[in-house]
């Protein structure tokens, strides 16, 4: 599975029975799924507020090391990485004692190199970015769909998680705008997410076995690429012969690009609103030590008709408005009653994200917490991979779970992958976690507890 994703921090990795490394974003939409070929096991070293000399030389080398094997372009991975040897030689993080000043330093040395904004160096302890967009509440990267006047649809899509999440959602959403004589579909706010989920949705619009894109990924400490193709695949209802309408804003990003510019190559969508955030190479994490990492893109996209993409340019609208008029332009061109907002098009809302927990979840998560807090967790309720990774990650946990005191309430807070993101409130504070069952019942994946905003 490869991944476009708009890494927001703090950022959490974790191996799942899923498949390869998954990259969870704690911001509340399912936006950032990544997954790549495994790196690093992740270190012991915790971070700190400052870097010494010794731990500053050491993220430098492991990420000069990491741009020179794993980076898309060989070159450019060459030339970044000596870039930063070359400063650190010269003195140039000398005076950069604070962990997110030296970070942001190195981010922007790379940056002056490779112009990709998929690669980024990270601190998780320094605190989040602000957030580009306000982001609505959202199942499985579905934040709603309507029927609007003039039988016309209407879908909002922030994220494409993979298609084990994705796909059951989406069947449900599509479903329910069955009939429609022409579809708008908003990206305006979509950040990205896995390749399949993008071929997925494309696959409502269009024929069955149609090339959608390719993903050419560099198999590590090699010169040698691999490609794999994404083609449209059956879905349970179909809009391949109806007007499609998708809305674009600056901060439509990555995956949430690469819907955008797929339907607008096969002709199959009027692109409406402005031109988006540039960034098309799957990209993945990378562990560096001290607290910091870097997520460094492996493989490129490449669409089977214009042979290109749209990295560094983004996706330009064929109509361009500011985001914000997008649907009354949209509701206009479909001929129907125009609106700015979707609340006042709105004739029914057809799809609305859940807003409980499914079966067996409160169990399985008061079942998990229990056991990190005794330091002897029930290994029968977990996969085979998830009880290995449990008992790697058990003593941390237990370490940071203990100071929190007896689980006093757990509380669902929204759907993430496919299962769902829980409150745990203790006697000395609260977290949030996600976890996610399999069909069985049994753990397959979690992360770990993070501290949840002020407001919960």
């Amino acid at each position: 599975m490869k991944v476009f994703s708009h890494v927001c921090l703090p950022a959490l990795v974790m191996t799942t029975a899923l498949g390869g490394i998954a990259a969870i974003s704690a911001a509340p939409s399912t936006s950032a799924m990544a997954a790549q070929p495994p790196s690093a096991p992740a270190r012991e070293t915790r971070p700190t507020g400052t870097l010494d000399a010794s731990a500053r030389q050491d993220v430098v080398a492991s990420l000069s090391q990491a741009l020179r094997d794993r980076y898309i372009f060989p070159d450019v991975g060459e030339r970044a990485a000596a870039r930063i040897s070359a400063a650190l030689k010269a003195g140039a993080y000398d005076g950069l004692a604070d962990r997110t000043a030296f970070v942001q330093r190195l981010d922007a040395d790379v940056r002056a190199i490779a112009k990709d904004k998929h690669l980024n160096i990270l601190s998780p302890g320094g605190g989040p970015p602000p957030r580009r967009v306000a982001m609505p509440a959202d199942e499985e990267g579905i934040t709603r769909a309507d029927k609007l006047a003039g039988n016309i649809g209407y879908i909002e899509i922030v994220g494409f998680p993979p298609p084990q999440a994705f796909k059951p959602v989406a069947d449900r959403a599509m479903s329910a705008l069955q009939g429609s004589r022409g579809l708008i579909i908003d990206v305006r706010r979509n950040g990205g997410g896995s390749p399949e989920g993008v071929a997925y949705l494309v696959s409502y619009l269009v024929k069955q076995s149609v090339p959608l894109s390719t993903i050419i990924s560099r198999t590590p400490k090699t010169q040698e690429f691999t490609r794999q193709t994404f083609s449209s695949t059956p879905t349970p209802v179909s809009f391949a012969d109806i007007p499609v309408y998708v809305l674009t804003s600056k901060d439509t990003f990555s995956g949430g690009e690469d819907f955008a510019y797929t339907v607008q190559a096969l002709k199959r969508a009027t692109i409406i609103g402005e031109v988006t955030g540039g960034g098309a190479n799957p990209t993945g994490p990378v562990d560096l030590g001290h607290g910091v990492i870097a997520t460094i893109p492996f493989g490129r996209s490449e669409n089977p008709i214009t042979k290109a993409n749209w990295e560094g340019r983004g996706v330009q609208p064929d109509v361009s408005v500011a985001a914000s008029d997008g649907l009354e332009v949209a509701l206009r061109r479909a001929g129907t009653r125009p609106a700015k907002e979707i609340a006042a098009a709105s004739v029914e809302r057809v799809f609305a994200p859940r807003t409980t927990a499914l079966p067996g979840y409160e169990t399985a998560m008061r079942q998990l917490i229990a056991g990190y807090m005794s330091g002897a967790p029930d290994y029968s309720i977990m996969t085979p991979k998830f009880a290995d990774q449990t008992r790697r990650d058990l003593p941390r946990l237990n370490a940071e779970l203990m100071p929190l005191g007896a689980l006093r309430s757990v509380r669902f807070r929204r759907p993430m992958m496919g299962g769902g993101e829980f409150l745990l409130q203790f006697a000395n504070g609260s977290r949030m976690m996600p976890i996610v069952l399999d069909e069985d019942g049994k753990i397959v994946a979690a992360l770990p507890p993070i501290p949840a905003p002020p407001e919960q």
